[in-house]
């Protein structure tokens, strides 16, 4: 079994994924939704090397009652609070016997969910044992059949009555969006240009990421043609997580990023090229041909 999340912020990163992208992943997973909080999967044999990452995980010696969270190692910084995103890696067990349903560490793909959303993202155990988590922590939280999938049996292994254990890693906690942070800025028609313009608008006074770290940013888009708006997450879509340099989204954009810091805001324009190309982007209102110019918030890295 699979936890999956329903992140807005995903929807918005496929509005800037770059066209021409072969999204080919069929040699990675086959995993299929079923019903937006669990799915079936299996991980091809031998194409993901197991992550020396993953932890063991340690049973209770009694079989959970109650949610109980054992913070096995501090974290620092905002503590999570409903609303709040945190990207987590972790493993499942049942607490009866360990027997492994689901884990991150070997999809290299760390997990997203927005705490006390409505509907709910996950498992009550998971709403509500993560609040109050640090990034860099990494926590155990022994859940109860009730606050897990009570008597209804998730695929093969989680049987009815169930209790469940998880050993998390928090990667990183993101803030709830607030449209009134956005940032207030006016965007002058611009020529196309042949490479990226960049402008520091806040220098960020946190972490910077390294190569192969994934960031999660805010971003607003403007057509260089005329200055005008054309997209921001602030206003629909939620943060937009993506690794700089995995073919995720733009080459421009990527690019972007590059050398910013946690807290930092950038404008640059990108050409057309390393955007949408000739074509644009209709469904956004960019012109054929024509530069984006973006300002991005540095939210996160991880």
């Amino acid at each position: 079994m699979r936890l999956t999340p329903v992140i807005a912020g995903l929807a918005a990163l496929s509005l800037l994924a770059a066209c021409g992208d072969s999204n080919d992943s069929s040699d990675s997973t086959v995993d299929t939704a079923v019903d937006g909080t669990v799915v079936d999967g299996t991980v091809v044999d031998g194409t993901i090397p197991p992550n020396p990452d993953k932890p063991e995980v340690e049973l209770p010696s009694e079989l959970p009652t109650e949610l109980v969270v054992t913070v096995l190692s501090p974290g620092d910084g905002p503590e999570a609070a409903a609303g709040d995103t945190v990207i987590v890696d972790y493993i499942g067990v049942r607490s009866e016997d360990g027997t492994e349903f689901d884990n991150s560490y070997d999809r290299g793909s760390a997990f997203p969910v927005q705490l006390g959303a409505d509907p709910a993202q996950v498992i009550e155990g998971w709403d509500t044992g993560l609040i109050g988590a640090q990034a860099g922590a990494r926590i155990q939280l022994d859940i109860p059949a009730e606050l897990a999938y009570g008597d209804a049996p998730q695929g093969d292994i989680i049987q009815p009555g169930d209790a469940l254990t998880f050993v998390i890693d928090v990667r990183a906690v993101v803030p709830a969006s607030d449209p009134a942070d956005a940032p207030d800025v006016t965007v002058e028609a611009a020529d196309n240009s042949d490479e990226l313009i960049t402008e520091d608008l806040v220098e960020g006074e946190g972490d910077s990421f390294e190569d192969g770290d994934s960031v999660v940013i805010h971003l607003v888009a403007f057509s260089a043609a005329d200055g005008a708006q054309i997209f921001s997450s602030w206003e629909e879509g939620g943060t937009i997580p993506f690794t700089p340099g995995a073919g995720e989204t733009l080459p421009g954009l990527e690019e972007a990023v590059i050398g910013m810091k946690v807290g930092g805001r950038r404008q640059v324009q990108i050409p057309f090229a390393d955007a949408w190309g000739e074509a644009g982007n209709e469904q956004l209102g960019l012109p054929a041909s024509t530069d984006l110019i973006v300002v991005i918030d540095l939210i996160a890295s991880y």
